[in-house]
């Protein structure tokens, strides 16, 4: 067979699985090390040192093992019943190791397990705090204490007060205020119960915000601002929660479930809590009491607590129904976690004791919700899958992508990022995949904070297939993007889901290599566009819907199949006019600036070309002008360019993206190859920028306003720049035409209408 050949399949299915194991078990190292997310619920001792003999500065090295994970093993390797045996011994191996890691993750949470002081001071609020904590206790001194604690040191920033409602409690809670200071204590000499207890505290409350808590939880870092900000964030939330963890790591609850016959589940109790499906800010039925934040007017409005519940239990469920009766959502935030020590309270016995009012009040509710459970709630155990976010009502999308868009590095994830936020706000409930699987930060988080549940890991990277599989019912969109990504999944989507498939190719592949070969005349790329065209059609072919920016590309499309039903999608989607921070055009403005991911080999081109042969002729009129380079992975021949005129910039933060923009004079877009609406284009007119640009970077713009200056060889290019650098009144017409142009073709208006007529 030789030795490039494998001995039979079996093998090279062993070898590419332990390939993504080794892949994952360093990326789990990798976020154990750096990410925020499992920082919240490790031992900040085992972070500070090492995990798993890996010191916290070895982020670095594994970055680029995994970036370079083809190079731990052979790509090409003879197999035979040792070498099988061998990556059968190793792939144990890292499953040994990856489970010690995840074990070491969930063993040690913050403050369970720390000595604590005997006193201590908590922050002076203000007269009227942005939250006040009301803590129901009744005894149990030393979990009081700890929740205190804790609240002191992972609130901090946070102006907050805290009222303990003690319901007459005889232990040294009598005491609590010579230990802890800077607290208000609400004493019943009579016992009221538990919501009485609260309902009573609430009164004396100042906060913009209530926030119940009880006093058996351990909160963790973060966990506080996080539910602040959800409030803040949306006006129709009215209330959120937090995620629920056990002492020893595992998941309480990631928001509750409530069935048409009014019974409850704590989604996903006992399961791993870093799970996708318990990560995504979503609406629930209702939060458990331990930890809820609500807003002090819709609490007042209500009336608090129902008092048919006394003295417990229902009591959160039914809050949680009032405040959907008047217009708001309820709402889970898993970055705030909270240990509870469930039953230390109320026991778990339901025979006896006040937790007897389980089934009790389970009955009240029924009567007094009966409507809304037989109309919003499933039957007992069944639709999960749209239960756990409630979307009965709403269409659910699969949205697929090489990887969770990073709209900061390029304009493709800039275009998905929008369209997600724009089918989130038309009521669409968005799973998304992203063909890598990895959990990327803060990109991930940024899509499960806006509500989207991302698969990712290795479980899904191996069982997507079983994922749609199990959903096929609940799904009723595919929205694919990119052929190299859509050609893994379409086949496999086709046969199983009934959905409407929507494909996005963002360019046309073969078309840009095709446009390559003029300018390099490597004839490799010929045969790469004639294999890229046969399939991109073919995905043409088995979509429902088949949307590019660019007017052009669909034409050339629907010219070779006039069966295949293209339609030209706008590229951007934007919420205002104009991202410029000034309001009038300043002659104060120097110098050019280009911007542009440096993945993509037409902006690499561009800039080898502008440098040198039209830069020059730039600086022959003018060698004042400074040249600003903007862009994620700058290359070596790139870097190499840089000199007193020629500014490197590299990747920039888009709050410092914006002050390039309002500073520079003229942004230009060199492209002499490529295909497609150009995104670079669209965003420097956003920005009230002036563009000098060629035939196929203008390719799918109207400039019909004549903002856009257009050349296509080296000397007038360079003129171009000249005339329009030394033209302040030309500059300023630019300035004042582009935010028109923004509102005619790249606003949500625009992009909503194209939604209603084309996808939905």
């Amino acid at each position: 067979m030789g030795i490039k050949s494998y001995r039979n399949v079996t093998s090279k299915k062993k070898y590419l699985i332990l390939r993504d194991k080794i892949k994952y078990y360093l990326n789990i190292r990798k976020l154990s090390l750096e990410s925020n997310e499992v920082d919240r619920i490790t031992s900040s001792i085992a972070i500070k040192k090492e995990v798993n003999g890996v010191k916290q500065n070895g982020g670095d090295k594994l970055k680029f093992f995994i970036k370079n994970i083809k190079k731990i093993l052979p790509e090409v390797v003879m197999f035979n019943a040792l070498t099988g045996f061998f990556y059968t011994l190793l792939g144990n191996l890292v499953d040994t190791q990856e489970k010690k890691i995840r074990s070491r993750i969930k063993s040690k949470l913050i403050l369970f397990d720390c000595i604590l002081p005997d006193s201590f001071d908590l922050p002076i609020p203000s007269i009227v705090p942005i939250v006040s904590i009301i803590i129901p206790v009744h005894n149990k001194y030393d979990f009081t204490h700890r929740c205190l604690f804790a609240i002191k040191e992972h609130s901090i920033g946070i102006d907050f007060e805290v009222i303990i409602a003690d319901d007459s409690s005889t232990d040294q809670t009598l005491e609590i205020k010579n230990n802890v200071k800077n607290i208000i204590v609400n004493r019943n000499e009579i016992s009221l119960g538990f919501l009485g207890n609260c309902n009573a505290a609430a009164t004396l409350s100042k906060g913009k915000y209530i926030l119940f808590l009880n006093n058996d939880t351990v909160v963790q870092p973060d966990w506080l601002s996080t539910l602040i900000s959800t409030l803040e964030s949306d006006p129709k939330v009215g209330m959120t929660g937090s995620k629920l963890v056990y002492p020893d790591g595992l998941l309480q609850e990631a928001g509750g479930i409530i069935w048409s016959d009014g019974s409850g589940w704590n989604y996903g109790k006992n399961h791993q809590p870093n799970a996708p499906e318990y990560n995504y800010v979503k609406e629930v039925d209702f939060i458990s009491g331990a930890s809820i934040l609500i807003r002090s007017s819709l609490w007042n409005e209500i009336g608090g607590f129902d008092k048919q519940y006394t003295p417990a239990y229902y009591e959160d469920t039914d809050l949680a129904f009032e405040v959907r009766k008047r217009g708001y959502k309820v709402v889970y935030q898993p970055k705030s976690v909270v240990v509870h020590f469930e039953g230390i309270s109320h026991g778990t016995d339901t025979n006896s004791g006040i937790k007897k009012y389980q089934i009790v009040n389970k009955e009240k509710f029924v009567s007094k919700w009966k409507n809304e459970l037989a109309t919003g709630q499933f039957i007992n155990e069944s639709q999960l899958f749209l239960a756990r976010d409630r979307s009965k009502n709403k269409k659910t999308m699969l949205f697929i992508d090489h990887y969770v868009p990073e709209p900061d590095k390029d304009a493709g994830s800039k275009s998905c990022m929008q369209y997600l936020k724009l089918f989130l706000e038309m009521g669409f409930n968005i799973k998304f995949i992203g063909d890598s699987f990895i959990y990327t930060i803060p990109y991930t988080s940024n899509l499960q904070q806006l509500g989207i549940e991302v698969l990712y890991g290795y479980h899904y990277q191996q069982n997507w297939k079983e994922w749609i599989s199990e959903n096929k019912n609940d799904i009723q969109y595919v929205f694919l993007n990119r052929p190299h990504v859509t050609t893994k999944y379409i086949d496999f989507i086709k046969e199983t889901l009934q959905s409407k498939i929507i494909y996005f190719g963002h360019d046309l592949h073969y078309l840009r290599e095709e446009r390559q070969y003029q300018i390099d005349h490597d004839k490799r790329l010929l045969d790469s566009a004639k294999r890229w065209k046969k399939l991109e059609f073919d995905i043409f072919s088995k979509s429902n819907l088949v949307l590019f920016p660019s007017s052009m590309e669909v034409a050339e499309i629907v010219n070779a199949d006039n069966k295949i039903n293209a339609a030209v999608i706008p590229l951007n989607i934007f919420e205002k006019d104009t991202g410029c921070i000034a309001n009038n055009y300043s002659v104060n403005r120097k110098d050019l600036l280009f911007v542009g991911g440096f993945n993509h080999l037409p902006n690499i081109d561009a800039m080898r070309w502008f440098c040198k042969e039209i830069f020059p002729e730039i600086l022959n009129k003018n060698n004042e002008i400074k040249l600003l380079i903007v862009g994620s992975n700058v290359p070596e021949e790139i870097s190499l360019l840089a000199t007193k005129n020629i500014i490197i910039k590299g990747f920039v933060s888009e709050q410092e993206l914006t002050m390039l923009y309002a500073d520079c004079k003229i942004v230009i877009a060199p492209l002499r190859y490529g295909a497609g609406v150009k995104g670079k284009i669209i965003e420097a007119i956003y920005h009230r920028c002036a563009v000098v640009t060629t035939t196929i970077g203008i390719e799918g713009l109207d400039n019909s306003m004549g903002i856009i200056a257009v050349a296509d060889d080296s000397l007038n290019f360079a003129k171009s720049i000249i005339a329009l650098y030394n033209n302040d009144e030309k500059l300023k017409q630019i300035f004042e035409e582009s935010p028109k142009f923004i509102s005619s073709h790249f606003s949500k208006a625009v992009a909503i209408e194209f939604v209603e007529k084309f996808i939905l």
